[in-house]
């Protein structure tokens, strides 16, 4: 299992499972997380991304950071008003230098984000 940072813990995400990889990470909304627009703020919905991936990253060193994020690139596809959101994440390729990890963000079956990052290795 992983361990939740104290950003993590502040924004309210709550680990699910992380394994060998893999990583699956829960948001609930909350109006601390809104925009302007009264809704989920994207820097809250990159910082579940992120946190995801490195969770992912980190279970490959058996849950010691050791990978930092070089690059994230996000496809935000639709808004989100309320509820719940789960992250997954998975390592794509695990290099020496680098890795490359992949994420979706569903809210129940809609997809709401996709993502690809690269990750340095300390």
């Amino acid at each position: 299992m992983g361990k939740s940072s104290a950003f993590g813990r502040l924004l309210g995400l709550e680990i699910i499972t992380v394994e060998k990889g893999e990583a699956l990470l829960r948001l609930n909304m909350h109006d601390g997380l809104r925009n302007l627009h009264g809704k989920l703020h994207g820097g809250a919905l990159f910082s579940l991304i992120d946190t995801t991936m490195g969770q992912a990253s980190h279970s490959l060193n058996d849950g010691v950071p050791n990978t930092v994020t070089l690059e994230c690139k996000v496809n935000y596809i639709r808004s989100v008003s309320d509820g719940e959101l789960v992250c997954r994440a998975w390592v794509v390729h695990a290099g020496r230098r680098t890795q490359v990890i992949e994420a979706d963000v569903h809210q129940n079956d809609k997809l709401v984000a996709k993502a690809q990052a690269t990750f340095a290795c300390l």
